[in-house]
């Protein structure tokens, strides 16, 4: 794999932690519930850690670091506040805009772990970021669950 091609795998994760730091602050500021404005809260603050932490590795292979998220990143945002328009801005809403963000995430770090030519310290750092993204999908799905449950009784 040549520096470009590590550095715009790089780039598209930086881009994806971006995106979800947005993407989290958007719904942080939108739920009703104090305990869902403070996990999405967190879940920002680690993703711009993540940005953070994939930056400097930009630069060793010759990069400049991206410090934007994705046009798709963009448009989802844009769809949180038009959903939360048309429907309100539900704490359900948000959760079911955190998923869906958060499976767009899981893609693209599953993307780049499937590249056999990413060097392994690299590969490493993604594969544990990979983790820490599964894990909040997972809890944002069961959050999720758990609201459908309660406003469906």
């Amino acid at each position: 794999m040549s520096h470009d091609d590590i550095v715009d795998t790089l780039n598209d994760l930086i881009e994806t932690s971006k995106d979800g730091e947005f993407g989290f602050l958007a719904c942080a500021k939108h739920v009703q519930s104090e305990e869902l404005r403070t996990l999405f809260t967190q879940r920002a603050n680690e993703c711009r850690r993540s940005a953070e932490e994939l930056a400097p590795l930009v630069a060793q292979y010759g990069g400049e670091p991206e410090d934007d998220g994705t046009a798709a990143g963009s448009l989802h945002r844009g769809w949180v506040a038009v959903r939360g328009s048309l429907v309100g801005y539900t704490d359900q809403a948000m959760l079911d805009e955190c998923e869906r963000g958060e499976d767009a995430a899981l893609a693209r770090y599953r993307a780049a772990l499937r590249d056999d030519d990413l060097p392994e310290p690299v590969k490493s750092i993604v594969a544990r970021m990979q983790l820490g993204v599964q894990r909040n999908h997972d809890q944002i799905k069961m959050l999720r669950d758990r609201e459908r449950a309660k406003t469906s009784s």
